[in-house]
């Protein structure tokens, strides 16, 4: 318990499994802890003495088993093994840590999920920037980016790490700005300074400068990479030969999509349970690498037109060309995990059977360099050349690994016949005991003349010869009598003790020297990883561009027309995960849209509630999303101009576990969209200021609508879906405003959504005709009627609400004829020119407001 006291001591806040013979025990809290995430017994050492402790332990060979359960429950694990054999040693055993486990720093293929990544981030804050590193330990990818937290957040989103580790002081910044959703780990600061960073980095890559990263610039992100390397060798990860690289995110390259649209459109998860994302209907990758790639493209769509075209150009050759597609995925499928497989050759964690596996892995990927290679697209013939099926390596594993190696070197035949003659002559003596055996038998029967002579062998004395009663006369002198039996004896004799030695003894030696011969195997091995994890990015590419051909087929896609134009002109869209859901034999409606910087910015889509509105809006976004990905697309037809960011507020989600409204969180992503447009942008907003009263929802939509019209330098295009049919009054005073609805149809008081997009405004929402869908009582139905008919002929409500909005405008125009010499105004101009909105809070905004009212009363 010393030793284990003094263990646990230096690895706070971690459950230690503690290596007790064939045991893992747990004590104390760790017991109680592991007891109830693994369902074992708990139980008591010392019952009912002062010193009683809590135990509870599994056997060694079922770490397999529990760990992943420990690490998906949020612990952290240190794993503490016997450091020397117990038959060496007359006092207690020497024990020590020899891996931390924890949710970001997993390769187990029991805890990591194959077709995602398992990222650790390292975040760091320095003022108004911040710098972040991913790194993932089971493939070896390592990036790095930095800016402002508002792009640090969006790639939070994108990345989705498993754990995020930063300075204990900054912990509560970070939980300020992103929330307390993330698995966090906070460490002492003294890494946190720019020269150990750089210089951990330096010493890992083996280099003299960070400048052939293209990471130089980066402080904080070089300070968040070299923290991240630093907390590996604090978990005892410290072969990290895999990691062979560092690169930076590129912003520009890049379309920018915030974190609310990443999650607002659904792309790689979703809040709603069992609901079908993006990913889900898009991936049907052969490999868990290509699945992981394109989730990386997904969130990550490019904004190079000629990048874009290259991935359609191998996208449309691969649906053209079937069968050699068939070919090419065949391939793949012999490959399997190629990123995580050279992973643990870096780590020293590859075990025989996944060393047999990379042989047959890089005999696949000489045959996809044949076949790739055999294409007319240059594309592929530039991935072929790439391609390096490592021979030399190949053979070598062919030649030193035994044909059907077993899973754990103890296990015995890993390394082949011919490759080490003492391993041959130890396996000889060993294994082929039963013919030596035989021969003694024989010649001895022979020597005394006892036909009925036979060797066997027992634990208590080894092998033995037993002699029947009848012939027991005839034994030599020199026989030594063991065991007596009612009718035989037994007897040992020099030969078959020292015979009995060398098999006892071969057994052990063939053990080491296997082991010792599978370490230089694994080292030559690993020699190569850099290589074959270039195989494996560029296996994930056409992994992941053959998928889009095989969906594009199956979902019936179209090529889309990506320009460097301004313009979006979508025929016969449709929503790529709405249509796969729908019910068999029934059509998804198509429906067109078209929007440009010239004639038609904005796109007001009234309609009633279930009529198709979100769709229409999430559609477009995905439609464009997947061009820019390098995908065919939901469509008849479809030209893309370039877009650099979508923003989206869609669907109101309450944020009530941070204190936010369902208004103040449609607020928060409103106001980061009108602070960051761009002349290429595409905004989807749907029913903005719902989570308000109607005035105010409507003086809200009718601003934004406003403001995205007449922006002094970004004509960004927009779809604004409402239920507020009052700003139909808009596409009047604008002129790149029009108004579009999605029809229904009124048959003997039911309506039909036909869910078809045309143009003009809409004047009725039906939401009492939603209400009688939903299963409300006839009767409730019956009086929201009355009370509707009764609004209507009073022309309470729409009237009203024009009329308001039509005295606005007016007010507007009256505006404009005010001198900008009149004194109140210059000095209410004034004001709000010294006014810091960033720091503003809501109760000054409203002092201010007040104090600006007065002046005007006055």
């Amino acid at each position: 318990m010393q030793q284990y006291n003094s263990i646990k001591v230096k690895y706070p806040g971690t459950l230690l499994l503690f290596r007790v013979g064939d045991f893992y025990e747990t004590f104390g809290e760790d017991a109680v802890k592991a007891a109830g995430i693994l369902g074992i017994v708990l139980t008591k050492r010392g019952n009912g003495s002062e010193s009683e402790t809590a135990l509870a332990g599994f056997p060694h060979h079922s770490l397999e088993t529990y760990l992943p359960k420990l690490v998906r429950a949020g612990q952290r694990v240190a794993i503490c093994d016997q450091l020397e054999d117990p038959k060496t040693t007359k006092t207690i055993v020497k024990r020590g840590v020899t891996e931390l486990v924890t949710p970001g720093v997993s390769y187990s293929d029991n805890i990591v999920q194959q077709k995602s990544n398992n990222y650790l981030a390292s975040v760091f804050f320095d003022k108004q920037q911040a710098g972040v590193a991913f790194l993932d330990i089971s493939t070896g990818e390592f990036l790095v980016s930095q800016g402002n937290p508002a792009y640090i957040d969006k790639l939070l989103q994108g990345f989705k790490p498993t754990e995020v580790i930063m300075g204990k002081r900054q912990y509560k910044a970070f939980v300020e700005q992103y929330g307390t959703h993330f698995y966090t780990y906070t460490l002492d600061e003294w890494p946190y300074t720019g020269d150990y960073a750089v210089e951990t980095l330096l010493k890992h890559f083996e280099v003299k400068s960070l400048k052939g990263f293209g990471i130089e610039r980066l402080p904080l992100g070089i300070v968040a990479a070299g923290v991240a390397l630093h907390y590996l060798n604090e978990t005892e990860h410290r072969n990290l030969q895999h990691i062979t690289n560092i690169s930076r995110i590129e912003e520009d390259r890049y379309m920018w999509l915030d974190r609310f649209t990443i999650r607002n459109l659904e792309l790689v998860g979703s809040a709603n349970e069992n609901a079908v994302t993006l990913a889900d209907v898009l991936d049907r990758t052969t490999s868990p690498m290509g699945a992981r790639l394109l989730k990386r493209w997904m969130v990550m769509p490019l904004k190079d037109k000629s990048a874009i075209n290259e991935r359609l150009d191998v996208v449309a050759y691969l649906y053209t060309h079937r069968e050699r597609r068939e070919e090419l995925v065949g391939e793949i499928k012999q490959i399997g995990d190629l990123e995580r497989l050279i992973s643990k050759v870096g780590l020293q964690k590859a075990n025989p059977r996944e060393i047999a596996q990379l042989k047959r892995a890089l005999q696949a990927v000489e045959k996809l360099q044949v076949l790739a290679g055999q294409t007319d697209t240059e594309s592929l013939k530039a991935i072929a050349e790439k391609l390096d099926p490592c021979i030399p390596i190949r053979e070598q594993i062919e030649t030193y690994l035994h044909a059907e190696p077993p899973v754990s070197i103890n296990k015995g035949n890993v390394i082949a016949a011919g490759i080490n003659e003492e391993l041959d002559k130890l396996r000889k003596v060993a294994y082929g005991g039963k013919d030596y055996l035989l021969e003694i038998q024989k010649r001895e029967s022979e020597a005394t003349g006892i036909p009925s002579l036979k060797i066997a062998f027992n634990n208590v004395f080894g092998y033995y010869l037993e002699v029947t009663n009848a012939h027991k006369d005839k034994v030599p002198a020199e026989w030594v009598r063991k065991q007596t039996l009612v009718n035989a004896e037994r007897y040992i004799t020099e030969e078959l003790k020292e015979y009995e030695e060398q098999i006892l003894g071969a057994e052990e030696k063939i053990q080491v020297l296997e082991a010792r011969l599978y370490a230089e195997l694994l080292s030559a091995v690993a020699a190569y990883i850099k290589p074959v994890q270039q195989n494996a990015q560029l296996i994930a590419q056409l992994d992941v561009l053959l998928n889009f051909a095989f969906i594009a087929e199956k979902n019936h896609y179209v090529r889309p027309d990506v320009t460097d134009g301004k313009t979006i002109d979508i025929k016969g869209g449709r929503h790529p995960v709405i249509e796969q859901n729908l019910p068999v034999g029934e059509d998804y409606i198509t429906n067109d849209v078209f929007l440009d910087n010239d004639s038609q910015q904005i796109m007001i889509i009234t309609g009633p509630n279930m009529a198709g509105k979100s769709a229409l809006l999430r559609q477009t976004g995905l439609i464009v999303l997947m061009a820019q990905i390098g995908c065919f697309v939901p469509a008849k037809e479809a030209s893309i101009g370039l877009i650099d960011k979508i923003f989206t507020r869609v669907g109101a989600s309450d944020n009530l576990s941070s204190g936010e409204s369902t208004f103040m969180v449609e607020m928060n992503e409103t106001a980061s969209i009108m602070n960051n447009l761009s002349e290429r942008s595409l905004i989807l907003l749907d029913e903005i200021g719902r989570g308000t009263s109607t005035y105010d929802g409507i003086s809200i939509a009718w601003a934004i609508a406003e403001f995205l019209h007449n922006h002094p330098t970004a004509r960004a295009k927009t779809l604004f879906a409402t239920h507020y049919h009052e700003l139909n009054e808009l596409a009047t005073s604008f002129p790149r405003i029009k108004n579009f609805n999605v029809s229904v149809k009124e048959v003997n008081n039911k309506v039909i959504f036909l869910r078809k997009l045309v143009p003009g405004g809409s004047e009725h929402s039906f939401g009492i005709h939603v209400a009688k869908l939903a299963g409300m009582p006839p009767k409730l139905l019956q009086r929201a009627n009355e009370i509707l008919k009764r609004l209507e002929q009073e022309r309470t409500g729409g009237e009203r609400i024009k009329d308001s909005i039509k005295k606005i405008q007016k007010q507007a125009y009256q505006l404009q004829m005010f001198s900008i010499d009149d004194p109140i105004l210059v000095k209410i101009r004034d004001m709000l020119n010294n006014l810091d909105v960033n720091t503003l809070t809501p109760v000054e905004a409203l002092m201010k407001l007040d104090e600006i009212q007065r002046l005007l009363k006055n």
